[in-house]
């Protein structure tokens, strides 16, 4: 979080010495920790957050307002689901049974009243809280209060479980504490919100005023995603390696060395974004929307969303960049190449195609180009589309564009399967550090697509069953492209089995008549090429049996099962 008075934060990180230096960016290798299963944030989630714009001055009527200029502006159609209150909602006092309350005067009608506005339009409740005795506007003296969770954890899981909060941001806000003080504080509260009994998306931040934790370890055992920097601003390079504040050159060096980490449910966290709120070039604010697709960043915006002008909603809601975001193999993009000014990562997708991302770190143009079999692709003939302009070209292998100073070109190309390759070099490796099991919950949909029948027996599903509790489950289908052409839009129809019934899914919408379910592409997955693949997940209730379906129907074809 930004802190309210910069120049005594400053001054406290200085006299302890906790602006570290990190090293020269370096590839670190995919580490062995367990990642936290709780069925949420399969993809980097998307959504909005009240911080950068407004700080401490939130009421429920902005929150409100946030909500329907989420929907009315195409935002929530275009994936983003979040609506994210961050610190000073909360009454300075908890009650007299020490219950967390929301401040009276600002969230008069309580924070589950508003947490049913925000679900009501289709979208998501998440709220923020430190886990030890005060926030970070706490800790530095501009709201009044002591009320982080510190000894409150399982109280507070319970709280914001009554409330209906689906994502949970915990922020250190602390100089003290060793970096496995913060792991075991932090997993405290992963087990409280796996008991609490709704599925809450995890997102930490071990960072604020303490020495920068967030890339020495995966925190994939621990939460959903977890901060790899000190705080952002609107400013493209602000000198900082890994202090406050961090620009978005400063930020992206820091992340692109810890590709390793990132998987379904486990992300690393670039900051909330800055697009829309001045300080940076139309050039820098499309590389920052652009590089956090590609590095499987949350996208989490964090300007006024009620006057967005049009460069920032072309920006935002960008469906090419938002679809290599939400892909479901949930990578992170490899560093291709880099040397000091022309950058080159690449992206594997679920569909074989591949993402690549020609940034330019110089302040003047250049040509940056590198290869489809660099990227890890094979083969003489390959097509790219521009992730901004929606132009395709064809190649026989050569990828190249002229960049713009601190601009980012980004293609998908299609036409090989493959892996990128990435500069081998050498890094810290991750502390694996095993977490329990949680509670799942589900991500965005958006308006499905159909597309033609598909051929008999062309297809394949896997489903497999991911997570159960007393009067639920998850599960997670694959369906794979077998035939010899390309699916183009497709929906999917089981029947399920004793009472079971669909309440909510990721990658992909829904409906339930009776027994039988159609799952239905989004906007970023309808594309399925011949040995290709694609999957999305569910959250279910059920009476007495969780049994899978035995017979699936891809656009009325059948396909067999794994």
């Amino acid at each position: 979080m930004r802190r309210l008075v910069r120049g005594r934060r400053m001054a406290i990180a200085l006299a302890a010495g906790l602006l570290v230096t990190a090293g020269a960016a370096t590839m670190l290798p995919t580490s062995d920790a367990q990642a936290l299963e709780n069925g949420v944030g399969r993809t980097p989630a998307m959504g909005w957050n009240s911080w950068n714009t407004f700080g401490c001055n939130i009421n429920e009527t902005l929150i409100r307002q946030m909500t329907d200029a989420m929907v009315s502006s195409g935002m929530r159609d275009a994936g983003y689901q979040y609506v994210v209150v961050d610190d000073c909602w909360m009454n300075p006092n908890r009650d007299s049974a020490g219950n967390l309350q929301g401040d009276p005067s600002r969230f008069p009608s309580g924070m589950k009243a508003l947490g049913d506005y925000i679900h009501a339009r289709g979208l998501k409740f998440g709220i923020y809280q430190a886990p030890l005795d005060r926030t970070c506007a706490q800790y530095f003296g501009s709201y009044p209060g002591a009320t982080g969770s510190q000894g409150h954890e399982t109280q507070d899981a319970r709280q914001f479980a009554a409330w209906g909060v689906d994502y949970l941001k915990y922020d250190w806000c602390s100089p003290s504490g060793s970096i496995d003080d913060q792991v075991r504080t932090f997993a405290r509260m992963r087990d409280a919100l796996a008991a609490a009994g709704r599925p809450i998306l995890y997102s930490i931040n071990s960072n604020s005023i303490h020495s920068k934790t967030g890339p020495q370890r995966n925190w994939g055992d621990v939460s959903n995603m977890w901060r790899t920097t000190e705080d952002i601003t609107n400013t493209w390079n602000s000198g900082q390696t890994n202090g406050y504040p961090m620009g978005i050159q400063n930020i992206v060096d820091v992340t692109v060395p810890l590709v390793g980490y990132a998987r379904p449910g486990s992300f690393n966290d670039m900051d909330m974004m800055e697009v829309g709120r001045g300080g940076m070039t139309d050039t820098e604010m499309r590389s920052h929307f652009a590089l956090w697709a590609i590095l499987a960043s949350p996208l989490i915006a964090g300007n006024d969303l009620r006057n967005m002008n049009a460069a920032t909603q072309t920006i935002l809601k960008n469906q090419n960049l938002i679809a290599i975001s939400q892909d479901t193999l949930g990578l992170q993009a490899s560093q291709v190449s880099f040397d000091g000014t022309r950058r080159v990562l690449a992206k594997r997708l679920a569909n074989g195609d591949v993402a690549v991302a020609l940034f330019n770190q110089g302040a003047g143009a250049t040509t940056i180009s590198t290869s489809a079999t660099a990227i890890g692709l094979s083969g003489s003939s390959f097509t790219l589309l521009d992730a901004w302009t929606n132009a395709t070209s064809s190649t026989s292998g050569n990828i190249s564009a002229s960049v713009p100073g601190h601009g980012t070109v980004v293609f998908r190309v299609s036409g090989g399967p493959g892996t990128p390759t990435a500069t081998p070099t050498a890094g810290p490796t991750a502390t694996p550090t095993a977490g329990p099991t949680a509670t799942p919950t589900a991500g965005p949909t958006a308006t499905p697509t159909t597309g033609p029948t598909t051929a008999p027996g062309s297809c394949q599903v896997t489903y497999a069953i991911t997570g159960q509790w007393p009067d639920g489950f998850q599960g997670d289908v694959t369906i794979r492209n077998t035939g010899t052409a390309p699916v183009n839009g497709w929906s999917l129809r089981w029947s399920f089995a004793n009472g079971q019934q669909l309440n909510q899914a990721w990658s992909a919408s829904y409906t339930q008549s009776g027994s039988q379910v159609t799952a239905t592409n989004v906007s970023w997955n309808g594309s399925i090429s011949p040995g290709g693949a694609t999957s999305f997940g569910f959250i279910a209730n059920w009476a007495g049996s969780n049994a899978k379906p035995t017979a699936f129907t891809l656009n009325g074809a059948a396909c067999t099962t794994a």
